[in-house]
């Protein structure tokens, strides 16, 4: 098992990638209710429950206290590292009515990529991972689609962006002015490249309606 699927209790945009059979597929609290929509059976339901009532009918539950450490979308991500997941999708990560949950699960992303693994978490039409000392190909999904790169962490040095409208070339991020925002993407493949330290990236995916 390598994969694995969280649904949180945030807004939920739609599905990008299905789960297939041997996927370990979690709902955190609230998750659920997203899995029921879609039809989807998840492999573990975990959390605090405090946004909905645990169900008397599942079988696989696992509750932990209310005051914690760790967020349900943590606790979720704990649980499929635990279990040898290198590849995380993440939906209802972002949007409802808690942006310290937003920030919360972006920042998760980082954790994922410092344990050995990869996050994908969607929003609406966008999708988000975390990089670090390391380059990645962006695809071009959308014609004159959004990529954006925000510092996490003090500073981030030796930026290359190839492939973009504003390209870059051995620069520096830092959290003290979002330079890396609102670029466009114009090659079928970008590159980034951050040599020394963290960055958020995020491209624009087309919508669904249109897949």
């Amino acid at each position: 098992m390598t994969r694995c699927f969280i649904f949180a209790a945030g807004t939920f945009y739609g599905l990008r990638e299905r789960p297939a059979p041997g996927d370990f597929i979690i709902a955190a609290d609230a998750g659920y209710r997203t899995c029921l929509q879609l039809q989807i059976t998840p492999g573990l339901l975990l959390g605090d429950f405090d946004s909905m009532e645990a169900p008397k009918d599942f079988a696989n539950i696992r509750r932990s206290p209310v005051e914690k450490d760790d967020t349900d979308t943590m606790l979720a991500v704990k649980t499929g590292l635990s279990n040898g997941c290198t590849e995380f999708y993440l939906y209802g990560c972002t949007g409802g009515k808690r942006l310290d949950h937003t920030l919360a699960n972006l920042q998760t992303l980082l954790y994922l990529r410092r344990h050995g693994a990869r996050g994908w978490l969607y929003d609406n039409d966008f999708v988000w991972t975390a990089m670090e000392n390391e380059s990645l190909t962006v695809p071009k999904t959308v014609e004159w689609g959004l990529f954006s790169a925000f510092c996490l962490g003090d500073r981030a040095e030796g930026i290359d962006e190839v492939g973009f409208q504003y390209p870059l070339k051995n620069a520096t991020l830092t959290p003290g002015f979002p330079l890396g925002v609102s670029n466009h993407i114009l090659e079928q493949e970008a590159a980034v490249t951050v040599r020394s330290g963290a960055l958020l990236v995020g491209w624009q995916l087309p919508p669904l309606s249109e897949r």
